[in-house]
C-alpha cells in the first residue's frame, strides 16, 4: 500500500470520527434545555388615599424537562434604573410554585405592603425581574418578566 493511500485513509478516519463525535456532542447538548418562563403578569392593588395596604401579585408559568426548583422575584421602579442582574436575583425572594404537569409549575409571588409602605412607594411604571431555576440546575433570567403601574 502506498503512503499516499495510507495517509488519505487515516485523514478520512479522523474526519469521520470528528463528525461522529460532534454529532454525539450536539445530540447530548440538545437533550438539555434551559427553563422557560411564560405568561408572566403582575398587578399591584390598594394604593391611593385611604386605601390601606397594597398588594403585589406576580404569576408565571415555568417549564423545564427536569422540573422546576424555584422562581426568584424582584420588583423595582423603572425610574430607579436599577436593572438587576441574574447574580443579584439569586438572593431575591422566592415565589410559591405548584406543579401543574410534568416539568411545568405555576409560580405566584405575593407581597403585601403596610399602609406606610404603600404610601412610600414610587408611583409610575415598575418592573418585575425573575430567575427560574430547574431541578437540574439550569437557569433562565428574565430582566423584565412583567410590568405594572403604581398610582395614587
Amino acid at each position: 500500500m502506498s503512503q499516499r493511500i495510507l495517509v488519505s485513509s487515516l485523514v478520512g478516519v479522523v474526519v469521520i470520527g470528528g463528525i461522529a463525535a460532534g454529532g454525539i456532542a450536539v445530540a447530548s447538548a440538545s437533550g438539555t434545555t434551559e427553563p422557560a418562563l411564560k405568561n408572566g403578569s403582575a398587578r399591584f392593588t390598594g394604593t391611593g388615599t385611604g386605601a390601606g395596604t397594597g398588594t403585589l401579585t406576580f404569576t408565571a408559568d415555568v417549564t423545564d424537562d427536569s422540573g422546576v426548583r424555584s422562581l426568584k422575584v424582584l420588583a423595582w421602579p423603572a425610574r430607579s434604573e436599577l436593572d438587576p442582574t441574574e447574580a443579584e436575583l439569586r438572593s431575591a425572594e422566592r415565589a410559591t410554585c405548584e406543579s401543574t404537569g410534568e416539568g411545568t409549575s405555576r409560580c405566584t409571588y405575593t407581597v403585601r405592603a403596610s399602609k406606610e409602605e404603600a404610601a412610600e412607594l414610587g408611583t409610575g411604571t415598575w418592573y418585575v425581574s425573575a430567575l427560574a431555576t430547574a431541578e437540574d440546575g439550569g437557569t433562565a433570567f428574565v430582566p423584565r418578566a412583567a410590568t405594572f403601574e403604581v398610582s395614587r
